[in-house]
C-alpha cells in the first residue's frame, strides 16, 4: 500500500491508460486504488466515467468522478477544488487527458486541428499543472506525472501537431520540475509507445498501419498493456521515487533505444 492515505487525481480517466491507473485493481496489476490512494478522476465522457467509477467501487476503494474539460480553466480549477473539498488535500496527479487528430503532412494540416490538439494536450496540461501546483504549494509537497508519448522524445511522419503537443508536455514537465524542486513538488513524465487501448487502435487506422507493423519496430516484439503504464505512474507518485524529478520515462519496449 505504497500510497496509503494519499489522494490521487487522474484526468482522462474514463478509458485506456487513465482508467487502468485509476482502477483499484485490474488484472492483478497495482494502480492508485490498490496502492491505498483515494482516487479522483475526470473525463469529458460521463457514461464511461461512471462506468470507471463503478469498477473502482466494486473493489472497495474510494473514488470520485468529476466531469471536466481540461481545456477549460474554470473546469480545471473546479476539479482541483472539488478534490480538496472532498478529501482535504491533493497528494499526486496523473495528467493523462489528451487527443490525436488527422494524419497528413504538415502543409495539409488544418489550423483548427492544430489549435484543438494544442488546447487539450498542451494548454490543458498547463492548466492542470497550474492549479495542482497551487494546491500542493499550500501543503508543502506533491507529485505530478504527465502523460507525454514516445512522440515527445522522437517523431513519426504525418502527425506534426500531435508530436508538437507531446514535445510541449516534456518542456512543461522539465521546466516546472526545476521551478518547484526545492518546494517539495516532484514532476515527471511517462512516454508510452504502442499501448493496447481504443485510442491506439484508432491511431493505427488513421496512419494506415496494423498492430503487427508497429510490433515489428519494437525490440521486445509486443504491444504494451495499459496496466504497464499504470505501474510506472504509481511508482513515480510513491516515496520510492523520492529523488526523481524532471525526467521522461519511456515505456516502449525499447523503441526509442533502437
Amino acid at each position: 500500500m505504497i500510497l496509503q492515505d494519499k489522494v490521487a487525481l487522474v484526468t482522462g480517466g474514463a478509458s485506456g491508460i487513465g482508467r487502468a491507473t485509476a482502477l483499484a485493481k485490474l488484472n492483478e496489476v497495482i494502480a492508485f486504488g490498490a496502492a491505498g490512494a483515494k482516487v479522483v478522476f475526470s473525463d469529458i465522457r460521463s457514461v464511461e466515467g461512471e462506468e470507471t467509477a463503478d469498477l473502482i467501487r466494486e473493489t472497495g476503494a474510494e473514488c470520485l468522478f468529476v466531469k471536466s474539460d481540461v481545456s477549460s480553466e474554470a473546469d480545471v480549477q473546479a476539479l482541483v477544488q472539488k478534490t480538496v473539498a472532498t478529501y482535504g488535500k491533493l497528494d499526486c496527479a496523473f495528467n493523462n487527458a489528451g487527443i490525436d487528430l488527422a494524419v497528413k503532412p504538415l502543409h495539409e494540416q488544418l489550423i483548427e486541428d492544430f489549435d484543438k490538439i494544442m488546447s487539450i494536450n498542451a494548454r490543458g496540461l498547463f492548466l492542470c499543472m497550474k492549479y495542482e501546483i497551487q494546491q500542493m504549494l499550500t501543503q508543502g509537497a506533491g507529485v505530478i506525472v504527465n502523460n507525454s508519448s514516445t512522440n515527445g522524445l522522437v517523431a513519426l511522419p504525418g502527425i506534426s501537431p500531435y508530436v508538437a503537443s507531446k514535445h510541449a508536455v516534456m518542456g512543461l514537465t522539465r521546466s516546472a520540475a526545476l521551478d518547484y524542486a526545492k518546494q517539495g513538488i516532484r514532476i515527471n513524465a511517462v512516454n508510452p509507445g504502442g499501448i493496447a487501448t481504443e485510442s491506439f487502435d484508432r491511431a493505427l487506422m488513421k496512419m494506415g498501419i496494423t498492430a503487427d507493423d508497429l510490433t515489428a519496430m519494437v525490440p521486445m516484439g509486443r504491444i504494451a498493456q495499459a496496466e504497464e503504464v499504470a505501474q510506472v505512474v504509481v511508482f513515480l507518485c510513491s516515496d520510492a521515487a523520492s529523488y526523481i524529478t524532471g525526467q521522461p520515462f519511456a515505456i516502449d519496449g525499447g523503441y526509442t533505444a533502437s
